[in-house]
């Protein structure tokens, strides 16, 4: 499949895209330029490959969740501006 440059033009056309007449030529050869290395790709053998979304075995590393101590509640409130009831206290920034 061939892309056509009335092809690209209505793309741009449709994306509300200003393109010139040497971008237009441009991204006309590239996208066949990749369509072509599809169509390379498309020829090689993949009988019996299994699909894959990674090249390589990913595995999430978690480590163990467990308590541990942490900042003091009084220690984290002492440089806020303002604190009401042990927490920090902003400023409303949505109307009621």
């Amino acid at each position: 499949m061939k892309i056509s440059r009335k092809d690209v033009e209505q793309v741009a056309l449709l994306s509300r895209l200003e393109i010139s007449d040497q971008e237009a030529e441009r991204f006309t050869q590239q996208l066949n330029a990749i369509l072509e290395y599809m169509d390379v790709l498309n020829k090689v053998d993949t009988e019996g490959i299994e699909p894959t979304a990674h090249v390589l075995p990913l595995k999430n590393v978690l480590r163990e969740d467990r308590v541990q101590p942490s900042l003091d509640r009084r220690l984290a409130l002492s440089n806020a501006p303002e604190e009401e009831e042990g927490y920090f206290k902003v400023p409303k920034i949505l109307e009621g």
